[in-house]
């Protein structure tokens, strides 16, 4: 199996070939657009309360984030500030 549309990968069981699609070159991508996020990059869970300390967002809703709709992460966005008192204080920084 060779050809300019098919690519040879090896692994340790030996190659294995997958077939490349001529029309993915082809396509203009249009980058991807921005999401919104409450994201700090301080990503611990509070095992009491299930909620992240840096976001206040469930594990599910942050893996989840990017296939919500807008309106569906408006809403978690808003609920936020609330979910804060669900956390023992001591484990937060100041406000």
């Amino acid at each position: 199996m060779t050809g300019e549309n098919c690519n040879v990968f090896y692994s340790a069981s030996g190659p294995y070939f997958a077939l490349m699609s001529s029309t993915v070159a082809q396509t203009p991508q249009t980058p991807p657009r921005s999401i919104a996020t409450p994201c700090i990059k301080v990503c611990v869970v509070d095992g009491a309360s299930s909620l992240c300390l840096g976001c206040f967002r469930t594990l599910s809703e942050i893996g989840g984030w990017s296939g919500l709709t807008d309106e569906h992460r408006a809403a978690v966005m808003a609920d936020l500030p609330a979910r804060r008192s669900r956390i023992d204080p001591a484990l937060l920084g100041p406000v």
